[in-house]
Formats: C-alpha cells, structure tokens, sequence
C-alpha cells in the first residue's frame, strides 16, 4: 500500500445512523428526550443527596457521585448523536474527535472504578457494620471518589493516545461519536498490534474492578446467608440490589464492545451497543436507585414537605 500522501487527518466526518424521513425525526425526538430525562434524573439525585440529612450515608454520597459522572458522560456523546440525526453526515475536527474519545473513555473509567467502590462500600456496611463508620469516614470517601476520577483520566491516556498516533486513510467515521473501534477501521496501516494493546488495557482495568466486584459481593453473600432472619437477609440484599442491577448493565456492554479486539466487532454492532452504555444506562441508573428505594422516597417526602413550608410561610 501506497503510504506517500497518508497524513494526520485534519477532520473526520461522523456518519451517525443512516435514518431519513420521518424516522430520523422520531430517533431524534426520542433521543432528545431521553437525553433531556436523563440530566433531570441524575440531577435531581445529586440535588436530593445534598438537601436531605438522610441521604448522608457513604452509599448515598457515592450515588450523588455517580450521577455526576452520568450527566458529564451523558453529556459527551449525546448532543453529537442528536447533530447527525438532525443533519445527517457532520464533520468533526480532528482535535475535537480525539478530545471526545478521550474524555468518553475518561468517565467510562471513572465509573468502572466507581462501581467497584460502591460494592467496597456494600460489603463494609454488611461484613464489617462495627467499623464500618471508621472505615469509611467522610474524608475517606472524598479521597476514594477522587481516586476514581484520577485513576480513570489516568488509565483512558494509553487507548486515547496511540489512536491519535495513528495515519488514518479514510474520513468517514460510521458512528456517531469517535470511539476507538470506529477510528481504527480509518487507519492506513495494520491496527493489530494497537487492538492488542487497547484490548489489554480497557481489558485489565475493566476485568480486574469485575473480578474484584464478584470477590466483594462473594464476601456480601456468605456474609449475608448467615443472618439469623429471614427479614434481615432480605433488608441486606435490597441495599445491593441497585447496585448489582447497575453492574450488570455497565459491565454487559463494555465487556461486548471493549473486550477482546476494539474494530473486530461488525460495523453496526458497536454502534447499536454503544446506545446501551452511552445513553439508556445513564437513563436507567436514577431510576434503578429510586424506584424502589424507601429512603429516597422519604427524602422526596421530606424535601417537599420543607419546601411547601417554607412557601406557606408569610
């Protein structure tokens, strides 16, 4: 192959979903609001673990933080979904399309660490409820959820980095946003070697918090089985619940898309998936947390009747 004229791209055009008429309106109708219903509901979770005095549990803090992640992480992909539904093909710069990858895989991180933390939390709360408080003081819950933010930039540097490094002989990227399956077809050169390398990073870290998350929630379990009550069994597992639910989206797509060989996938499927982890668990997660949690209704409850108290008030 003929590597004369190959050079760094200065833009690259997203493809999107090739949907005309009045489908593509409906797609974006649809996506517009579930983007729209997303922000609202992890916002209102962030909103309500700061107002209520109830909600001031480490569990609690770590779900206002995981919302926060949501609404950036949310916020990187989706409004470039909702451009090319609107007008089709659009160009993105280069800079800009590796800044996007970055910062996606950036929070994707994030939140992988998160979780793992979260099930950390789950299983002092259980297994060891004496020194639990100890344990998981206020400034240790600081220093753990930024750990989680500096471990995940830190981590998406190697996958975001050699992508940029790459000649890339095509512009068309057919996706919606750049991500690193999707760019690698572009490139003039054999990416086997790059796949290796994002397989084994992306893979590492995701595969080692999972393995991790089993090994806590293993401890939960046999922790949890020697209860003396049916109730109490009952009320330890409906606190994991949430969390379990939430792990299983998150890993069940990551592991299908990033796994293994980033590009290896048919083109359609990590684009179909990538709605999954994107923008439908995003949606998803306040509602997993609050639909069928009691304390949070009762913060609901509680906020409210403040808030209508304070507007009696002459």
């Amino acid at each position: 192959m003929d590597h004369i004229n190959h050079s760094w791209t200065q833009s690259f055009i997203l493809a999107g979903f090739t949907t005309t008429g009045t489908l593509r309106s409906l797609a974006f109708l649809g996506t517009l609001c579930i983007y729209l219903l997303t922000l609202a509901g992890n916002t209102f979770i962030i909103v309500l673990v700061q107002a209520d005095s109830g909600l001031s549990t480490s569990m609690y803090f770590f779900i206002g933080v995981l919302s926060f992640v949501e609404v950036w992480y949310v916020s990187t992909t989706v409004p470039t979904l909702l451009h090319t539904l609107l007008h089709g093909c659009s160009p993105i710069s280069s800079t800009a399309c590796f800044i996007q990858l970055y910062v996606f895989h950036s929070l994707g991180m994030t939140e992988c660490y998160l979780l793992g933390v979260m099930a950390l939390d789950r299983y002092l709360a259980i297994c060891r409820p004496l020194h639990y408080h100890a344990l998981m003081s206020r400034q240790v819950q600081l220093w753990l959820a930024g750990a989680t933010w500096v471990a995940g930039f830190s981590a998406a540097l190697v996958p975001a980095g050699l992508t940029t490094t790459l000649p890339f002989c095509l512009k068309k990227v057919t996706h919606y946003f750049c991500d690193l399956a999707p760019l690698m077809r572009l490139a003039c050169v054999d990416t086997g070697w790059y796949a290796q390398v994002h397989g084994a990073v992306i893979g590492l870290a995701t595969g080692c918090n999972f393995v991790l998350i089993l090994g806590l929630y293993g401890g939960i379990l046999k922790a949890v089985l020697k209860l003396p009550s049916a109730a109490s069994r009952a009320k330890a597992f409906s606190t994991c619940s949430s969390h379990v639910t939430v792990v299983a989206l998150f890993y069940a797509s990551a592991f299908t898309v990033y796994v293994g060989s980033p590009g290896s996938q048919p083109q359609g499927t990590d684009k179909l998936i990538a709605l999954v982890y994107a923008l439908f668990t995003p949606f998803l997660n306040p509602i997993i947390y609050s639909l069928h949690n009691k304390e949070v209704k009762e913060a609901v409850r509680r906020v409210t009747d403040r808030i209508g108290t304070i507007l009696r008030e002459p």
